[in-house]
């Protein structure tokens, strides 16, 4: 019985030997900044203006956003995104009007204003940088 205890110890030790080995090899996005530390602010980023919006990757993306937002407001009282995107003023300032999906409420009531579940643009909405990617990506959407 001694010696299976012995036996089963030293298993044990040479497991926890073993395990700190391979942890010290874990590379993170945060390099070797310890977990505890508080991250590092990111460098700003230029963002990406495309004229004529960015293909979506698969059929049901939302669009990503073309241009700067850094000026644009969204809050509970104002949502600048509409002065561009409603349905009044979509064609004269030559912009996508936002999908009739986003005046129904969740109980499928169409409604004349924007649905409070889809106020919030940037929630879907996602503006682009000029960025290199922080790891290598080779999704490719179905079409």
């Amino acid at each position: 019985m001694k010696k299976m205890i012995t036996t089963l110890i030293g298993g044990c030790a040479a497991l926890v030997i073993a395990g700190a080995a391979v942890a010290g090899a874990v590379e993170s996005l945060r390099g070797d900044q310890e977990l505890p530390d508080l991250s590092k602010e990111p460098a700003k980023r230029q963002q990406l203006v495309v004229r004529g919006g960015i293909e979506r990757s698969y059929k049901l993306q939302p669009p990503v956003i073309p241009h700067e937002i850094e000026k644009d407001e969204i809050n509970l009282k104002v949502n600048t995104c509409m002065n561009c995107h409603s349905e009044k003023t979509f064609e004269q300032k030559k912009a996508p009007k936002v999908g009739d999906s986003h005046y129904v409420t969740r109980d499928g009531k169409v409604q004349g204003t924007l649905s409070s579940r889809r106020y919030f643009c940037n929630q879907c909405h996602a503006p682009q940088v000029v960025a290199d990617p922080l790891v290598e990506n080779n999704f490719v959407g179905a079409k």
